[in-house]
């Protein structure tokens, strides 16, 4: 058995200005500092054998924020996809055994844009109506111009986390995740066997984990969300 957190960052200064935000690596706000510590918090005394993130400064600051308040965490390294063979010559110590690895992905950032990255919401609307970006939002299978739909951005998160993440939870291994709304969104969708329409509607907030209970073969025991 084994437990799967899922995290979405906490607030950006983009979130907070109504912005696409994409692959823009802004900044936290200072109230989404806030949901990283009450989310560190929440999960201070929960174990966790190894974590993933994406290369976005908001998922990653978020994440060490939960670490450095975690009370079974006392040391940890980042490891990058691109630069993963740096770590496979040298022979570790005992300390460096007991590190908590975290993984960092591209395959999990926040779904790209396209042309809408930077605009402001409202006047996205002012420009291509209302209809048109929430069809842009919400659809699962349309993408913005020149961006990612929410399909585009499962086929990458899902395949990252069956050839990633679930060998880890099926050796019974506790596997924090801090990323995204939509990548996230792609996994819970996988995970729960959610329909398109089903995922589209689904909210999921800033700060706020998502902790499962897993069965070696990938069964879902429980849900909880903590907010």
């Amino acid at each position: 058995m084994s437990l799967l957190t899922l995290i979405r960052h906490g607030q950006s200064i983009w979130n907070q200005q109504n912005r696409f935000t994409g692959w823009v690596d802004v900044s936290l706000s200072q109230s989404g500092v806030k949901e990283a510590q009450r989310a560190a918090q929440m999960l201070a005394q929960q174990r966790f054998d190894l974590a993933f993130t994406s290369e976005l400064l908001r998922a990653q600051d978020t994440l060490y924020e939960i670490l450095r308040h975690n009370h079974q965490c006392h040391q940890y390294v980042r490891i990058h996809d691109t630069g993963s063979q740096w770590y496979e010559h040298f022979e570790m110590s005992p300390a460096e055994e007991l590190e908590l690895k975290i993984y960092v992905s591209q395959q999990l950032n926040q779904r790209y844009y396209g042309d809408l990255q930077g605009l402001n919401k409202d006047k996205a609307r002012q420009l291509f109506g209302d209809d048109q970006v929430h069809t842009w939002r919400r659809s699962y299978d349309v993408a913005p111009p020149n961006g990612e739909s929410l399909a585009m951005t499962a086929t990458r998160a899902i395949a990252y986390f069956q050839s990633h993440i679930v060998p880890a939870l099926q050796q019974g291994k506790n596997v924090l995740v801090c990323a995204h709304g939509n990548s996230l969104r792609a996994i819970i969708m996988h995970i729960e066997k959610m329909t398109a329409s089903q995922i589209a509607a689904y909210e999921l907030k800033t700060g706020s984990p998502h902790i499962y209970q897993c069965s070696t073969a990938m069964e879902i025991l429980s849900k909880q969300v903590l907010e």
